[in-house]
């Protein structure tokens, strides 16, 4: 028999499929873009050459980038699923309220406060990773864009915005690299090892160390409860269409952006100076 107690629902198994597929392409997306910006560095072109070279890497890069993309309209769907089929309560949008808890946490941190911030559905530790993470990969894609189609940006914008797209392309690349090792990998690996993510679900006993005013309010029956069978139903027959249309709409858009330019996909071969060629020629003409 578990000693764990009643176990309340965190992440839906879409949710969940959805961190996979994030987990899976953000790591494959840093081991091949970071040694592309570090190309010139010892760990760089070691890396490069560990993965079998830098048309390899390209191309894997180019595959996760796909799949990261793939995974962030499906999450859109799934978010508007939530909001107008289930109506489920906007609890990631920031709030006033999330400041005054950082603040209490710096405080706390620093010795100044007795305790940390009591939080609901989620901290603002939490708010501030996944807005960071909307953020980052919308600018990563237009970045990413500028990038694999250079000609067709330098037709429509001047040619200095693609060295700057490289930068800020890498610049955010290494930021959000480092924000997961040091501020994900604490807060959720080494404070405290939050398996819900995984799992789906969260103890009573977690929940009230990480969201006690949530668990407060499930116990005291205020959360919103599911829609009826019928009014699903009706919500269904308007969202489903409407979510088939845009799933279309933004995969041929995704298809669109993977084949709109092909100059970027291969590696100019290495020129070879005329005289030398010339030398080469003469030499395996000889007997």
């Amino acid at each position: 028999m578990s000693t764990r107690g009643p176990a309340f629902v965190r992440f839906t198994p879409v949710q969940r499929l959805e961190h996979l597929a994030l987990l899976v392409s953000f790591t494959v997306l840093a081991l091949t873009g970071l040694p592309q910006r570090y190309a010139s560095s010892a760990v760089g072109e070691w890396l490069i050459l560990l993965l079998g070279g830098i048309e390899a890497v390209r191309i894997v890069h180019r595959v996760a980038a796909v799949a990261l993309m793939a995974a962030t309209i499906v999450h859109l769907v799934d978010v508007g699923y939530l909001v107008l089929v289930e109506k489920t309560r906007l609890s990631m949008l920031p709030r006033v309220h999330d400041l005054r808890q950082a603040w209490q946490a710096v405080r706390y941190n620093l010795g100044r406060a007795r305790a940390r911030p009591r939080t609901g559905r989620y901290t603002f530790e939490e708010k501030v990773e996944y807005w960071s993470l909307i953020w980052g990969t919308v600018l990563m894609i237009v970045t990413g864009f500028m990038l694999w189609n250079p000609i067709a940006t330098s037709r429509l914008l001047p040619g200095q915005f693609i060295p700057a797209a490289q930068v800020v392309h890498g610049g955010e690349a290494l930021l959000a690299v480092l924000a997961i090792v040091v501020w994900h990998g604490y807060g959720v690996h080494l404070r405290h090892f939050n398996r819900s993510i995984f799992t789906g679900t969260m103890t009573e006993r977690e929940m009230r160390q990480e969201h006690p005013l949530e668990l407060e309010e499930i116990q005291a029956g205020r959360v919103p409860s599911p829609p009826e069978p019928a009014v699903r139903r009706r919500r269904l027959r308007i969202f489903v269409p409407v979510a088939a249309a845009t799933l279309l709409a933004l995969f041929i858009g995704l298809y669109v952006f993977v084949t709109f330019e092909q100059t970027a996909i291969p590696t100019v071969p290495r020129q070879v100076p005329a005289g030398r060629a010339a030398q080469t020629t003469e030499g395996a003409a000889r007997p």
